[in-house]
């Protein structure tokens, strides 16, 4: 199998994330971990509804952030709860801070307040968002361009493509790059990290047996995972399978049992399969905190 592109590879141009030449299936399965009901959206998977629990005033939205992977900076999803009078704008903000849960995850876009009126023509926080910032490469430019565009697509629930507005609500460039005709979300498999852990969240407790889900795209869709101690040694190890691979990303869910293991902090590693036998890149990983008790 031969190693996969990276993601500076395919973000050589701005064609690629323009309206028309990206897919109109992220390939993400946007499932939160709980507490949300859940619709079709036009990618046919289950998605999180803009539903709010009674009286909180707020809901659950998926966010992207960036991580580091064998082949590049790549995008992460992970289920925050945001302030449903404007959660498309919350879940923007959120996602420009890097405020993630996962101490791992982080962001390429500069910090700012984005309100929206909900739809896919988005205001810019302020005019210097339309230029390249100082020490941002044009591939980190247009890798930040699809932290955007998944977040609002995934809040928005469509595949409509984004567009960019300044004050006067005109369509306007941002980072130098033109969005009149709107940006839609890249190829999943070269944009977003091919494993993410849906649940347990960061930081989360577990006892007995718990379930563990996420998305993958692993070889033959076998999706392996580790519990390992304080020291970083594997005591537990297993795999899911998910319910596909290669041309997207998809649902994978696992019993983990850890019964057996001493109460205390031990770290929940899900990656891709490697059937390189270590000559590739190497696999893509994604780790969550857990507390046993």
């Amino acid at each position: 199998m031969t190693s996969r592109t990276r993601i500076a590879a395919l973000l050589v141009t701005p064609l690629l994330v323009l309206a028309g030449c990206g897919s109109d299936d992220t390939g993400a399965d946007q499932r939160p971990a709980s507490g949300s009901t859940k619709h079709q959206s036009p990618s046919g998977e289950e998605s999180p509804s803009e539903s709010s629990q009674p009286g909180d005033g707020q809901t659950t939205v998926p966010l992207y952030f960036t991580g580091d992977t064998p082949q590049g900076t790549r995008l992460y999803r992970e289920f925050r709860r945001v302030d449903s009078a404007d959660a498309l704008g919350a879940a923007l903000t959120l996602a420009a801070s890097g405020d993630a849960l996962d101490p791992d995850y982080g962001t390429l876009l500069p910090s700012g307040t984005f309100s929206t009126s909900g739809g896919a023509a988005i205001p810019l926080p302020d005019d210097s968002w339309t230029r390249l910032p100082e020490g941002m490469s044009e591939s980190d430019a247009l890798v930040a361009v699809q932290q955007l565009v998944y977040t609002a697509q995934g809040v928005l629930q469509s595949r409509d493509p984004i567009t960019f507005t300044d004050s006067s609500g005109a369509a306007t460039q941002i980072f130098g790059i033109a969005s009149e005709d709107g940006f839609t979300a890249a190829d999943p498999i070269k944009t977003l990290s091919l494993v993410n852990v849906t649940a347990p969240e960061e930081g989360a407790t577990v006892s007995g047996s718990f379930t563990a889900s996420g998305v993958s795209s692993s070889f033959e869709a076998t999706t392996p995972w580790e519990v390992r101690d304080s020291s970083g040694k594997a005591v537990l190890q297993g795999s899911a399978m998910a319910d596909g691979w290669m041309d997207k990303l998809y649902p994978w869910e696992t019993d983990v049992d850890v019964s057996g293991l001493e109460p205390g902090q031990y770290t929940f590693a899900v990656m891709t399969d490697d059937p390189s036998g270590g000559e590739g890149p190497g696999p893509m990983v994604d780790t969550k905190s857990i507390t046993v008790q």
